[in-house]
């Protein structure tokens, strides 16, 4: 089970049986702690919460027995722990915490994590024998990738992906927290080989070569180089703390997932009992897309556990096969899915669309793949699904660039011809230098409840 590798040598042997009155105690403490050894303890907290869960692991292996309760889904016995065992969990944390602190050496109130205090040139590759032509000029290629990995320290990698990109001169967006790494970097094909392979020499992300996904570009694809600490690795608005990426659904092979999507089409009216969920943003999901999907009317991400929450009946009883861009959204999705405990199964694209389309380019996913860099789309494949707002001709990465992300596509040169300067009429119409910051003010949101109810039309009973 997923929770097996959870369980960290230092929290094994705490008396997790222990009972407190409260948590008051241990709050008290944490507020004590300098700010970086509260992100230390938190981390604390996260593993005594999975080792208290493990320990509750009944012989089969498949269920948990607690309180009396047998516990069959992972969502069911986390919430019963949260709910129940907080000051147990609280307490574990605390004694974990100081035993680890004790063993480095930095038991004291103003210490910090050996992580943070680490020569962070040690993490950053020699360039030396590399000459600026080599890592500037060339062909150049643009990086896709995520890593779900416990982070004592999330500040110091931050640090230190900042002075990697910087010396690697590359581009691109790459977001660190508690619970991972995401990014997506450009450059020439010298300084991402070079950023690969520190990537997956890092003693804190244990990383492959398959983890990430390359496509044509280059540090041109992006206009700086953005690098911070959140709370989450993607913007879901769920803390990882109360939805871990651990409950996440069963990952497909993009092999796999081929095969799921042609039997679903080939039993038609008969596949009324599994859908195929487009996990991401409407302006996504319009030029590119899977065969006969469930693509959610939603302008972000952030919006989707209202989406589910709205339309629970739609899976209710239903096998859900969902997929993304690279992998990343499905993993917080599934999992925020799974915990309604609704559907009959909840299956994700292992590597998103991405990594389906390197070896499927003429299967099931048909049209432009959304990116979120100044190539807007990148094509697998010759077809076009979509067609340009104002001038009605379909829409490729060629011959149109999108406007603002409402996912309204128009050549520029066309545009100013007819005077057009925004992203649809209503803008248009209200195309005044009082206006143009309203982003929200667009047909794209205003036509569009902001949370759509899409109704089941297969007309067969959910309740089976």
């Amino acid at each position: 089970m997923a929770s097996d590798g959870l369980i960290y040598a230092e929290f094994v042997g705490l008396d997790l049986e222990s009972t407190v009155p409260n948590g008051q105690h241990t709050c008290k403490q944490e507020k004590q702690l300098s700010a970086s050894l509260r992100k230390h303890f938190s981390l604390c907290r996260r593993k005594s919460f999975a080792a208290f869960v493990a320990s509750k692991k009944a012989t089969d292996r498949e269920h948990w027995l607690c309180c009396g309760q047998t516990f069959g889904e992972h969502s069911s016995v986390h919430k019963h722990v949260a709910r129940c065992h907080q000051a147990e969990v609280e307490q574990a944390a605390l004694r974990g915490f100081e035993r680890v602190q004790r063993e480095t050496g930095a038991a004291g109130p103003g210490a910090r994590p050996e992580l943070e205090t680490a020569d962070l040139s040690s993490w950053t590759p020699d360039t030396s024998h590399l000459s600026e032509e080599q890592l500037t000029r060339g062909p150049g290629r643009v990086l896709l990738y995520y890593c779900y990995t416990d982070v004592a320290d999330p500040q110091a990698v931050c640090a230190w992906q900042k002075e990697l990109c910087e010396k690697l001169h590359l581009t691109g967006k790459v977001r660190v927290a508690s619970e991972g790494i995401n990014g997506t970097v450009g450059g020439s094909c010298v300084s991402t080989e070079v950023y690969i392979q520190a990537m997956c020499s890092s003693p804190v992300f244990h990383m492959s070569r398959d983890d990430f996904k390359t496509s044509d570009g280059g540090a041109e694809c992006f206009t700086e180089l953005k690098v911070g600490v959140y709370k989450e690795i993607v913007p879901m608005g769920v803390d990882p703390c109360l939805l871990s990426h651990r409950l996440a659904g069963t990952p497909l092979e993009p092999e796999e997932f081929h095969k799921e999507v042609e039997a679903l089409l080939s039993e038609g009216d008969s596949g009324a009992h599994t859908i195929l969920l487009d996990c991401r943003n409407f302006y996504e999901s319009k030029i590119g897309q899977f065969t006969h999907c469930l693509a959610p009317n939603i302008r972000k991400f952030s919006y989707f556990p209202d989406y589910v929450d709205q339309n629970l009946d739609l899976f209710r009883n239903k096998r859900v096969l969902m997929y993304c861009t690279g992998g990343i959204r499905c993993e917080r999705a599934s999992a925020y899915l799974r915990t309604k405990e609704v559907c009959k199964d909840v299956l994700q694209l292992r590597g998103g669309i991405h990594r389906y389309l390197e070896q499927f380019p003429e299967g099931h996913y048909r049209g432009k793949l959304f990116v979120f860099d100044e190539r807007y789309a990148i094509s697998f494949n010759d077809d076009v699904i979509s067609d340009c707002r104002y001038c009605g001709a379909p829409w490729t990465s060629t011959s149109c660039v999108p406007l603002s992300p409402v996912g309204s596509w128009c050549s520029p040169v066309r545009l100013q011809t007819a005077g057009l300067t925004t992203c649809c009429p209503t803008c248009r119409r209200n195309d005044s230098a009082s206006a143009l910051h309203l982003k929200e003010e667009c047909e794209c949101t205003a036509a569009r409840p902001r949370i759509p109810l899409d109704i089941c039309t297969t007309g067969q009973d959910n309740k089976d």
